[in-house]
């Protein structure tokens, strides 16, 4: 008697929705202002019901127990009658009001496209449905059907990485690691790089190992260094990227010095300026772990340097100011380390909505390389085989994703390089002294996303150690097809 009231009470709703169109027709102004203000507040209703029943399936899905759950199914009629009143005896979400009003082009009642929100769910028990209906009929009802758990909404969910925002996604690929997925991304960007030096300079000796005899001045270099470069990115695999880099380079320096005509406190200057291209690097990367609710994001990574910028060996020193012994310039500048080099390295990303956590570690392996000429002397020649120390590097940061599509970022990084060591043909290794070296800066970052294939990265570097240049200013403009 139930199941064949149902028909009947759709049937009688649709006759009275027909009436009330008609009865609209001919109201006053008035009167359909009210009507449809009663519309609104029953349709507003309906949104905060469907808003608790999205929660309650999503606190279900995550494990954190069904509404209504552990409810028995009625066994008599009279025990069905009191389930059937009681919302979410039968583990359903609580049932919908009806409509006050409804829109002839919206999906009629009962359909499996959705509901207004857009998230699937189940229909609710019409209203003076039996229980037992309900956790029968088409196994739409609360109660597990056989063979099947409470938790199989969420059992059926693959393990993936956390939904991220498009400002989070743009912190992971510039902190952490290229994109994957057969995705070719070209990254150009542009920085300047500015040092600031000043050092103590003698010309003269010491009388009696205590006395110095000559001239004392304060040097100053001044030097900028702006890079254009781009990188190319493409995913082979879920799990595997490859990437290239081409830089391009343009230095000048400006070389100021004291003594001009003898004396100390007249200072004369010098510039010498180079461009031409930079050390080609090409990298490797391979997704170790995928980040999930409670394991971080892990890459591990490859990177080979080539020598194919302008090697500082054999760039000889000449005198440029004639009225200033003191004044001494490079005749062209480096744009290159002149070396081979190998970085193993792995990176660890963690999101905590609205919050990225990351952190790097690496070690760079610098190859001897042989060199015709090492010496700066004019007229002097100088073989010899020269070795960089290998260098470590460390650091870590925290991006805050204050928007969909906006991001700031601040990290810290260290790298260590132990002491530059050559060797004469047939000799053995020296140390040169004073190449020691601790490279110490703080970055500020600065993220937004243009649309799902443009994103703007600004960053401004402050070194901490006078190994580190005083500022570097960059900005990228990475573009993913």
């Amino acid at each position: 008697m139930a199941l064949a009231a149902i028909p009947a009470a759709v049937m009688l709703l649709a006759i009275s929705q027909g009436a009330g169109a008609q009865a609209l027709a001919h109201q006053s102004l008035e009167d359909r202002l009210n009507t449809l203000m009663r519309v609104v507040d029953e349709q507003q209703r309906q949104i905060n019901s469907l808003e608790r029943q999205v929660t309650d399936l999503q606190m279900a899905q995550r494990g954190r127990g069904l509404p209504g759950a552990g409810a028995a199914p009625a066994d008599n009629g009279a025990a069905d009658s009191t389930a059937a009143q009681q919302p979410g005896a039968d583990g359903l979400p609580v049932p919908l009001p009806p409509l006050a009003q409804i829109n002839p082009n919206a999906n009629a009642p009962g359909s499996s496209t959705g509901t207004a929100t857009g998230v699937p769910v189940t229909p609710p028990v019409p209203e003076g449905a039996s229980a037992k209906a309900a956790g029968t009929g088409g196994g739409t009802g609360g109660a597990p059907s056989s063979g099947e758990s409470p938790g199989a909404i969420g059992q059926t969910q693959k393990a993936a990485e956390p939904a991220r925002t498009q400002a989070e996604e743009a912190v992971v690929q510039r902190e952490h690691a290229p994109l994957f997925d057969h995705k070719l991304t070209l990254d150009w960007g542009i920085n300047d790089t500015y040092y600031d030096r000043r050092q103590l300079q003698l010309s003269g000796f010491l009388a009696l190992d205590a006395i110095f005899l000559g001239n004392i001045n304060l040097g100053e270099t001044k030097s900028h260094q702006v890079m254009s470069d781009l990188d190319v990115r493409y995913g082979l695999t879920d799990r595997i990227s490859i990437d290239a880099d081409v830089p391009y380079m343009y230095r000048t320096s400006n070389f100021i010095v004291g003594g001009a005509g003898g004396s100390a406190s007249t200072m004369s200057d010098a510039s010498a300026s180079s461009h031409a291209l930079g050390d080609v690097n090409f990298g490797l990367y391979y997704q170790l772990l995928k980040e999930t609710g409670n394991l971080p994001d892990v890459v591990a990574s490859l990177r080979v340097k080539a020598p194919t910028g302008t090697s500082p060996f054999g760039i000889k020193v000449v005198q440029v100011d004639a009225d200033n012994t003191n004044l001494v310039a490079p005749t062209k500048l480096p744009t290159g380390t002149g070396f081979w080099n190998i970085t193993g390295g792995v990176s660890v990303l963690k999101t905590y909505d609205p919050v990225v956590l990351f952190g790097s570690f690496s070690y760079t392996y610098n190859v001897s390389r042989s060199f015709a000429d090492i010496s700066s002397v004019v007229g002097q020649t100088q073989p010899a085989t020269v070795k960089l120390g290998d260098v470590i590097q460390f650091g870590g940061g925290v991006a805050l994703a204050f928007s969909d599509k906006d991001s700031a970022s601040v990290a810290y990084t260290m790298a260590l390089e132990p002491a530059t060591e050559t060797k004469a043909p047939g000799g053995a290794w020296s140390k040169v002294p004073g190449s020691e070296t601790t490279a110490s800066a703080v970055t500020f970052g600065l993220n937004h996303v243009v649309n799902k294939h443009l994103t703007i990265n600004g960053s401004v570097s402050i070194g901490l150690t006078p190994d580190t240049p005083n500022f570097v200013v960059g900005v990228r403009f990475p573009y993913t097809f």
